[in-house]
């Protein structure tokens, strides 16, 4: 995430690194990142959600897949450099953020919702009214997708220490029950970092894996 023409906190640093983040997001493909959850992404084509899309890179995926992908970026450099690298792909951009998701307020409910490198820009307050946005917007057994970093926060960057665990209960507390909780080293060898990589369910029918 980053901040184009509005506030958005936990974007702080990445409109003025978004030359050098577009190469780093692209070094590694969407089947990398997700590897562990990949049987758990819907298999027909619905609605879905990318939420801090950065340049696309999964959006982009998403789409290729058959899906029709919102891709939602407050970072005008970065949604600039979407376009560029992923013209056609079928993307719907969009300048906005988590918690409020304004973007997303037309009655559409989404099979996924993917939110990768964005939730532990949340603190506590914005974490529970995001879970609370997404619960919303999601179809009856429709997911949610988290990667979640741990570890030392880059200069200049705002981010809080979030376990998958808390992640876990405060989303049962809105109907959103575990299917997946794992945990992986930084694919870009970053020393301390890792990832947990989450999925979350709806109440309602299975989703389409």
């Amino acid at each position: 995430m980053g901040g184009g023409g509005r506030l958005v906190p936990g974007a702080a640093g990445y409109a003025e690194a978004a030359d050098a983040l577009a190469v780093q997001y692209e070094e590694v493909t969407f089947e990398q990142v997700h590897h562990e959850v990949l049987h758990l992404v819907p298999g027909r084509p619905g609605w879905v959600l990318d939420v801090g899309a950065g340049t696309g890179r999964d959006a982009a995926a998403l789409a290729a897949r058959g899906h029709r992908v919102l891709a939602v970026e407050p970072t005008a450099a970065l949604r600039r450099h979407g376009r560029r690298l992923h013209p056609g792909a079928g993307i719907d951009w969009a300048d906005d953020s988590l918690p409020e998701l304004a973007s997303a307020g037309d009655g559409r409910r989404f099979d996924a919702v993917f939110a990768t490198a964005v939730w532990m820009h949340l603190d506590a307050a914005e974490r529970s009214h995001a879970l609370a946005r997404i619960a919303g917007l999601l179809a009856p057994g429709g997911r949610f997708f988290l990667q979640l970093r741990h570890g030392p926060v880059p200069a200049g960057r705002r981010m809080f220490e979030v376990s998958a665990a808390d992640t876990v209960t405060a989303g049962r507390t809105h109907g959103l029950r575990p299917l997946h909780c794992s945990e992986r080293p930084d694919l870009h060898g970053r020393d301390g970092v890792r990832w947990s990589s989450l999925v979350l369910q709806a109440d309602g029918a299975p989703g389409g894996a």
